[in-house]
């Protein structure tokens, strides 16, 4: 599957009787809130002496995924391009892998 395919198969679920602002909305807090849901089960492995559930991180992943499309589908932009943009900026970032100095340092 693409990124695009993913895109196209979850805009199925977004809710079309929404007004713009509300699609908007809807994908930034839903963003953060399951972005918040993934960090909790880190919290509990590293601080609660739980097992990493990973499959708890893939479903709360995959959520995060869906609303990353939201915003996508809703501002009219392919998830291939935001992850092609994403690349190039990493690859003039660190040209040969990450690099603790040129975090450090970069201009933007």
């Amino acid at each position: 599957m693409t990124f695009d395919d993913y895109q196209q198969l979850a805009a199925r679920t977004l809710g079309r009787d929404r007004t713009y602002e509300q699609q908007l909305a809807n994908a930034a807090l839903g963003l953060t809130g399951e972005a918040g849901e993934t960090a909790e089960i880190i919290k509990k492995h590293l601080f609660h002496a739980t097992p990493l559930d990973r499959d708890a991180l893939v479903k709360e992943l995959g959520d995060c995924l869906w609303y990353i499309g939201a915003f996508a589908s809703v501002l009219d932009i392919p998830l291939e391009e935001i992850a092609q943009r994403n690349i190039d900026k990493l690859r003039r970032r660190y040209p040969d892998g990450f690099d603790p100095e040129r975090s450090r340092t970069r201009a933007e």
